[in-house]
């Protein structure tokens, strides 16, 4: 039982840390103009050789850049906090009462980051200036997208570890 609870630390860690990368790098667009830097776009700055704020990113235009940030964040934080929930919960509550508060919080957090990567998967044109739409995913949004089968993973351990004796 202790190597399935090392276990399922180490994923929770790893999903984790995953939302955080995807969340802070920025690399979720990725545009080769020819002869020029790689322009690398997140869910606030495009950077080159210098960083950028998104444009407009604060207006009710980029509504959905404000919904995959807020929803990134979250998951972030929900994460993490159900992380801590898990810990908590391995030390205070009674075989069978274990782990379900922390199942729903990392499914919370599932559904958060699938939220986030599916309106950015829909609506990437709406987020870039037209001298950027000629790109491609970056490394971030596929984080994203694998954190989302990982927290997804953790929040249905936690529901069958409940019952583990």
């Amino acid at each position: 039982m202790l190597i399935i609870l090392f276990l399922i630390i180490l994923f929770h860690v790893a999903a984790a840390a995953l939302l955080f990368v995807a969340t802070i790098y920025n690399a979720w667009w990725v545009v080769t103009p020819t002869g020029l830097d790689v322009i690398y776009t997140d869910l606030w700055y495009s950077c080159n050789s210098t960083c950028i704020p998104v444009e407009n990113s604060h207006t009710s235009s980029a509504a959905f850049l404000q919904t995959v940030q807020a929803t990134m964040i979250l998951a972030t934080i929900l994460c993490c906090v159900s992380f801590f929930v898990f810990i908590l919960q391995l030390f205070r509550l009674k075989q069978g009462e274990r782990f379900v508060f922390t199942a729903i919080i990392q499914l919370l957090a599932c559904l958060c980051v699938m939220i986030g990567a599916s309106v950015y998967t829909a609506q990437k044109e709406s987020f870039h200036v037209p001298s950027l739409r000629d790109g491609s995913y970056g490394a971030s949004f596929i984080l994203a997208w694998v954190a989302f089968p990982m927290t997804l993973l953790s929040g249905l351990m936690y529901l069958v570890l409940r019952k583990r004796k």
